[in-house]
């Protein structure tokens, strides 16, 4: 593949590569919209019975007859194995932003890094003060922290030139930083007792991927086959194995031989199948709640008041704050084009977390009972419909009018 040249510093314009990123994130939230839609209704019809029996729906697969047995029911494979696929995905991002995109240029990633860090660190805190004294409760600390790419993106389609693309890639770094922090977030607070055979084992699947760095090996199937292998060690280990996604990502080489880049062209087909097939498909085997006898009390519950207030006002001062912060002290510019108004858009945006939220939740709630489960979504729902419409509200009134110097009242 011809290699994409980086965006440049001229707003208006755009590589195909993010014409091709932006096209599958933003259209692929609105299926993602569907199917998490598509759930609720069906989990509050007379067919809920139904669809809750066909998420536990067993599945196993076994090697060698008793040997290795893999036995799960359709939702942990879901979120086990098809949100690999997802952090695979993340991973090759992380890599591609990281060496070529808006991340390579270290000063200009500042002001997203920022922005990211400020968007986890204070709704968690909200959060935590909101559920201080309850054990059990903070285990859900991390929930509101998250930003979903595909649907903060579909949102922003949906606005058209409103937005200019200097805040496109502004939003989209921010996003891929958050992933990275659920990543480490993942791996250091939700893993459960650790099996160090286990881990031995997936060490010697990484040893195996440097091998094939180290030998120039170009055939990405050689890459994923030892991340299959590193997946089930990781998987036995106890540490959560979708983190084996990325590790196996971040292996895959940039550059092959003439012009090829086997990484970015892995990514750009690996994106529609994800977006289209693996995040819709999560949505709709997580969002499904049953909102009967979810009444006031279920809303106004510490833990699910912890989510909607982390997602609507945590991420908006995080990420905003800290985007002003650094303009004001002269560390970073605003990105181009972009008026206060419209960034303050784009930071309440940050807070749709979505199908990152539920899947944190599905971890820090794993065994909690059911009405932390009907807590979690409700609050993630909520929340991240509210971030939504606020978010869009201001980006549609600011339009494309808001390219004043002036700096945010107080």
């Amino acid at each position: 593949m011809q290699a994409d040249k980086d965006t440049g510093s001229d707003a208006g314009r755009t590589t195909p590569a993010w014409l091709r990123f932006f096209e599958h994130e933003s259209s692929g939230g609105l299926v993602l919209g569907a199917a998490a839609l598509a759930a609720l209704l069906l989990s509050n019809s007379p067919w809920a019975p139904h669809y809750f029996a066909w998420i536990q729906l067993p599945g196993e697969v076994r090697i060698g007859g008793d040997a290795l047995v893999l036995a799960k029911p359709l939702l942990v494979w879901v979120n086990d194995l098809w949100m690999a696929v997802f952090f695979f995905l993340v991973g090759l991002e992380i890599k591609r932003e990281w060496t070529q995109g808006e991340l390579a240029d270290r000063r200009q990633a500042l002001l997203p890094m920022v922005a990211a860090l400020g968007g986890m660190a204070v709704p968690a805190l909200i959060y935590a003060a909101i559920n201080r004294g309850d054990a059990v409760a903070l285990r859900g600390w991390a929930i509101p922290t998250a930003t979903d790419i595909a649907f903060a993106l579909g949102v922003l389609s949906l606005l058209g030139r409103r937005v200019p693309i200097s805040l496109k890639v502004f939003l989209t770094a921010v996003a891929i930083i958050d992933d990275l922090g659920a990543i480490i977030v993942i791996a250091l607070f939700y893993t459960e007792q650790l099996s160090l055979t286990m881990l031995a084992g997936a060490v010697v699947g990484i040893l195996a991927l440097a091998a094939l760095r180290a030998a120039r090996v170009e055939r990405v199937e050689a890459y994923v086959f030892v991340g299959l292998v590193i997946w089930l060690f990781v998987l036995k280990s106890g540490v959560h194995a979708t983190l084996a996604g990325v590790v196996t990502a971040l292996a895959i080489p940039t550059r092959g031989s003439g012009d090829r880049r086997p990484a970015l062209e892995l990514e750009n087909g690996l994106h529609p199948w994800v977006a289209f097939g693996v995040l819709p498909c999560f949505a709709f085997v997580n969002a499904g709640v049953s909102l009967q006898g979810a009444g006031v009390a279920a809303l106004a519950a510490p833990v699910t008041l912890g989510i909607v207030l982390g997602l609507v006002v945590g991420k908006f001062l995080g990420v905003f704050g800290s985007v002003w912060l650094m303009v004001q002290l002269g560390l970073a510019r605003r990105p181009a084009q972009a008026g206060w108004t419209q960034i303050a858009g784009v930071a309440a945006l940050c807070g749709v977390g979505f199908t990152m939220s539920l899947f944190i939740g599905t971890l820090g709630f794993e065994g909690q009972g059911p009405s932390y489960d009907v807590q979690v979504k409700l609050g993630v729902l909520c929340g991240s419909l509210i971030a939504g419409l606020v978010g869009s509200t201001m980006l549609w009134l600011a339009g494309r009018a808001d390219n004043s110097p002036a700096e945010p009242p107080g």
